[in-house]
C-alpha cells in the first residue's frame, strides 16, 4: 500500500503546460519523479517553463500549435521518436471565447472546438501505439482530459462554444473509456472550477472575493488540488477508475449562488 499513489518512473505529455492548469499538472508530475514533456504554442514560453521545471527533475519542452492538425501529428511523432511508452497523456490545451450570442463569429467557435475537442483526440489516436506499449492490466496507460464544471453545468457567462466544447470532452472521455479498457488504457476528466489561470484571470480580477465567498470550500482551487486529482488518476490508486468526469471545483456545482452577482454585471 505504500506505493499506491506513487508515479515515480513514468513518462508523461502534458499538453498547454506551460501555463495555467497545464503548467500546475507539469510541475507536479516532475516533482513526483515523472520524465514529463510539455507542449504549448509559445516557442520561448515552453522552452522557458521547461528549463525552470528542469531543476525540480526531467522536463522536455515540445512546442506545438495543437490548432493545427499537422502540429498534432508532428508532436505525436516527436513524442513516438523519443520514448518507446507513454504511460500519462494529459489533454490540457484550450482556448474560450466569449461575445453575445448575435457576436459570436464562425472562426471563434471553430478555434474553440477544434482545439477543446478535435485536437485532444487526434493527438490520443496518434498516441496509442505508446500509451499501449506502457500499459499492463495491473497499471493501465491513462488519458487525462481536462474539461470544465462549464461543461457540466449552465454558465451564466455568454461564451456558447466553451460549455459546448467541455460537453463534448466529458463524453468523448466516455465513450473513448469503453473502447480502450481492453486495451488496458483508461480515460479520466477532470471538471476544474475556479483556479489561477489566463483564462480565469478577467474574472478573478472582477468577482474573487464573491466567488470564494460563495464556494463551500470558501477559496479558489490550489496548485495541490489539481495535481492530487491528476496523481490519484494517473498511480495505482487510480488504476480501476475509467471513464469518470472528476469535479475539482471547491462545490461549484453545489453553490447556487455563485455565479448570480457575476452574471448581473
Amino acid at each position: 500500500m505504500k506505493n499506491l499513489f506513487s508515479v515515480s518512473g513514468k513518462v508523461a505529455l502534458v499538453t498547454g503546460g506551460s501555463r495555467g492548469i497545464g503548467l500546475m499538472i507539469a510541475r507536479g508530475l516532475v516533482e513526483n519523479g515523472v520524465k514529463t514533456y510539455i507542449s504549448s504554442r509559445s516557442d520561448n514560453a515552453c522552452n522557458a517553463v521547461a528549463e525552470e521545471l528542469s531543476s525540480f527533475g526531467e522536463c522536455i519542452a515540445i512546442p506545438a500549435d495543437l490548432s493545427e492538425s499537422n502540429e498534432v501529428k508532428r508532436l505525436a511523432d516527436e513524442i513516438i521518436s523519443r520514448e518507446p511508452k507513454l504511460h500519462i497523456l494529459v489533454n490540457n490545451a484550450g482556448a474560450a471565447w466569449g461575445a453575445k450570442i448575435g457576436d459570436v463569429p464562425e472562426i471563434g467557435w471553430d478555434k474553440v472546438m477544434d482545439l477543446n475537442a478535435k485536437s485532444l483526440f487526434f493527438l490520443s489516436q496518434a498516441l496509442l501505439t505508446p500509451l499501449q506499449a506502457a500499459a499492463t492490466e495491473e497499471d493501465p496507460a491513462r488519458i487525462i482530459n481536462i474539461g470544465s464544471v462549464d461543461g457540466l453545468a449552465i454558465p451564466k457567462l455568454e461564451t456558447y462554444s466553451y460549455p459546448a466544447s467541455k460537453a463534448a470532452v466529458h463524453h468523448l472521455t466516455r465513450v473513448m473509456a469503453h473502447h480502450l479498457g481492453k486495451r488496458n488504457i483508461s480515460v479520466n476528466a477532470i471538471a476544474p472550477g475556479p483556479f489561477e489561470s489566463k483564462m480565469m484571470q478577467y474574472t478573478l480580477n472582477n468577482h474573487q472575493k464573491n466567488i470564494e465567498e460563495n464556494l463551500p470550500r470558501g477559496r479558489i482551487g490550489t496548485p495541490e488540488d489539481m495535481v492530487g486529482a491528476v496523481i490519484y488518476l494517473s498511480s495505482r490508486a487510480g488504476a480501476y477508475v475509467t471513464g469518470a468526469v472528476l469535479p475539482v471545483d471547491g462545490g461549484t456545482l453545489v453553490a447556487d449562488e455563485l455565479w448570480k452577482e457575476i452574471a448581473e454585471t
